[in-house]
C-alpha cells in the first residue's frame, strides 16, 4: 500500500505490507520508520514518518518517569495540601488520586495502542466522536491539550528556578528572591532544555537512562534521612483532618485535590512521542502501565514522608525565608546547610530534566496540531528540517511563550499563578474530552480499529470512574482556597480559562474551520 501526498501533505512512499531492506540500509530504515506495525499504524493514520523512532521500552519509561517527576513534586507541593485537610487530607487524597488517576491512565493507553500519533487526545477525539462533531471536539480537544503543555512547560521551568533560588538563600541569608530573580532563572533554564531537544536530542534516551539512576537514588536517599533524622508524627498524622473554614472536612479535602493532581497529572505524556517509539502500539501502553505504577508508589512514600516528618510548626515551614518548604523540612530534620544544599542541587537537576522533557512533549504536541493545520501559521510550525528530525519550529514557539508568560514574574506573580493554572484545566479537559468520546462510542456498540492493548469488558468501568473523576477534579479547580474569599483570595482561573476558551472559538470560527479538517479525514479504512 502507497499513499499519496494529499491535502494534509502525508506522503508516505512505503509499502507497509512487505519492505525489503539492504544489509546496508537496513538499520537506518528501521530506526526510521519502525517495525511493520509502526509503518501500518502511520498509513492508516494517514501521516507520514517524519521523526526518528530513538525509543525503546525503557527509555520511554525513563522519559516518562523523569517528566511526571512525581516524588519531586509531591516533595515540593505536598504541603500545601495541609491549608486544606491537614496530613491527613493530604494522604487520603493522594491514595485517591493515585487510584482514579489509574483508569484515566488505562483509558488513554488503550486509546493510544488504537492509534499510536503524536497528536494524542485531539486525534482520539477525532476518530471516536460522533461524525457530525468530529471536527470541532476535535479542534477544542487540540487546544485545551496545547494550552496545558506550554502553560506546564512555564511552570515546571519556573519550580527548577525556585530549587536553584533556595540554593542561593541557603548560602546567603540576607538573599530575598526577587521576581525577575525567577523570570531570568526560567528564561535560561528553558533554553538549556531547547539544546537538549536541539543538539543533543539523539543523545537523549541515553541522558534519560543515566538521570534515571539520580531519581531512584535521590528519591531514596531523602525519605531514608528524613524517616531517620527527622521528628516522627504519630497516629494522628493519618487520622486528623482539618476544614479551613469548609462545611466539613470532606469538602476541604476536596478543594485541597489541586496538589496532589498538580503531582499526578501528565497520563498522556508519552503518547506525544508515540511516532519515536519503536513498536509504539504495544510498547506504549505497557510503557504507560509501568510509568503510573512506578511514579505513583514514589509519590506516595514521599508524601507520606514529608506529612509524617514536618514538624509541629507548620506554619515556620510554609512561611520559610528560603521560600521552598521542603528545603526547610530537611534542614530542621538534619541541621546541616550541607545536606539540605545537596538535596536542593539534586532536586533542582531532576526539575531541570523534568524541564528538558515537558519541552520535548509540548514541542510534538505542538507539531502535531500544526501538521493537521489547527493554528495559525501551521505550515511554519509543522516544518521539520532535514537533517534535524525533531521539530525546531515548534520549540522556538515554546521558548518564546515561556518568555512572555515568564515576565508576569516581575509583574504579578498572582497573574503568573493563574496563567499558569491553565496546565490543569487544559490538561484535564482534554483527559475528559478524549474519555467521553470513546465511552459513548462504546455505549453506541461501534467497534473499534484493531489495537494492541485492549480493556475488553472492563472498558465501560475503566470509562466510567476516569469521566466521574475527571469532572469532579475540572470543578474543583476552580474553588478558592478558603469559604468567602475576597478578591484578592478569589480563584480567578475560571476567568481566564474562559476567556482562553472564547479566543480560539472566535479564531474557528473566522478562520480555523476553513484550515482544520480534523485527523479523521486521513485516515485510511481496513488498513
Amino acid at each position: 500500500m502507497v499513499l499519496d501526498d494529499g491535502k494534509n501533505g502525508q506522503g508516505l512512499n512505503v509499502d507497509v505490507d512487505v519492505i525489503e531492506l539492504t544489509d546496508v540500509t537496513a538499520g537506518a530504515i528501521e530506526q526510521k520508520l519502525g517495525t511493520k506495525y509502526d509503518q501500518r499504524d502511520m498509513v492508516r493514520m494517514g501521516k507520514r514518518q517524519e521523526l526518528r523512532r530513538n525509543f525503546q521500552f525503557f527509555s520511554i519509561w525513563g522519559y516518562a518517569v523523569i517528566l511526571g517527576c512525581t516524588w519531586e513534586w509531591g516533595l515540593a507541593s505536598g504541603v500545601f495540601s495541609l491549608t486544606n485537610g491537614g496530613t491527613a487530607g493530604a494522604i487520603w487524597m493522594f491514595l485517591i488520586v493515585c487510584f482514579c488517576m489509574s483508569f484515566v491512565m488505562l483509558s488513554m493507553a488503550e486509546m493510544a495502542s488504537i492509534a499510536p500519533t503524536s497528536g494524542g487526545q485531539y486525534h482520539w477525539v477525532s476518530e471516536f466522536s460522533p461524525i457530525r462533531h468530529q471536527k470541532v471536539f476535535s479542534y477544542t480537544t487540540g487546544w485545551f491539550a496545547l494550552l496545558g503543555w506550554q502553560t506546564s512547560l512555564v511552570g515546571t521551568a519556573y519550580a527548577a528556578a525556585q530549587q536553584f533560588e533556595a540554593m542561593v538563600a541557603l548560602n546567603d541569608s540576607t538573599y530575598v528572591p526577587q521576581g525577575w530573580h525567577g523570570c531570568l532563572f526560567t528564561i535560561g533554564l528553558t533554553i538549556a532544555a531547547i539544546f537538549f531537544n536541539t543538539i543533543l536530542f539523539r543523545k537523549l534516551p541515553l541522558i534519560e537512562g543515566i538521570i534515571i539512576v539520580f531519581h531512584i537514588f535521590g528519591f531514596l536517599a531523602i525519605v531514608v534521612v528524613l524517616w531517620i533524622m527527622g521528628p516522627r508524627g504519630g497516629p494522628e498524622t493519618v487520622t486528623t483532618f482539618s476544614d479551613n473554614g469548609w462545611s466539613s472536612a470532606g469538602l476541604s479535602c476536596l478543594v485541597g485535590i489541586l496538589s496532589p493532581i498538580i503531582t499526578l497529572i501528565g497520563a498522556d505524556s508519552q503518547c506525544h512521542l508515540s511516532e519515536e517509539l519503536y513498536n509504539a502500539a504495544w510498547t506504549l501502553p505497557r510503557a504507560m502501565v509501568a510509568t503510573a505504577t512506578a511514579n505513583y508508589v514514589m509519590g506516595f512514600v514521599m508524601v507520606l514522608t514529608i506529612m509524617f516528618t514536618i514538624g509541629s510548626d507548620i506554619s515556620a515551614v510554609l512561611e520559610t525565608p528560603l521560600g521552598v518548604p521542603w528545603v526547610q523540612i530537611v534542614y530542621n530534620a538534619t541541621n546541616s546547610y550541607g545536606a539540605a544544599m545537596t538535596f536542593a542541587c539534586l532536586v533542582g537537576l531532576l526539575f531541570t530534566c523534568c524541564l528538558i522533557n515537558n519541552v520535548t512533549t509540548a514541542s510534538r504536541q505542538l507539531w502535531s496540531f500544526a501538521r493537521d493545520g489547527g493554528i495559525p501559521f501551521c505550515r511554519f510550525f509543522a516544518e521539520v528540517q532535514p537533517g534535524w528530525d525533531v521539530p525546531v519550529n515548534a520549540m522556538i514557539f515554546t521558548l518564546g511563550i515561556t518568555i512572555v508568560l515568564s515576565l508576569f514574574i516581575i509583574g504579578s506573580p498572582v497573574a503568573f499563578s493563574i496563567l499558569t493554572s491553565l496546565s490543569l484545566t487544559g490538561l484535564i479537559s482534554s483527559y475528559l474530552l478524549a474519555v467521553i468520546c470513546v465511552f459513548a462510542k462504546r455505549l453506541r456498540g461501534e467497534p473499534f480499529p484493531p489495537g494492541r492493548f485492549n480493556l475488553g469488558k472492563y472498558g465501560f468501568v475503566c470509562n466510567t470512574i476516569a469521566m466521574i473523576f475527571l469532572t469532579i477534579a475540572f470543578v474543583f479547580m476552580f474553588f478558592p482556597t478558603a469559604p468567602h474569599p475576597g478578591p484578592k483570595g478569589m480563584n480567578w482561573s475560571i476567568v481566564i480559562y474562559i476567556a482562553v476558551v472564547l479566543l480560539f472559538a472566535m479564531y474557528y470560527m473566522v478562520y480555523g474551520k476553513k484550515q482544520y479538517a480534523g485527523p479523521v479525514e486521513y485516515v485510511r479504512k481496513g488498513v
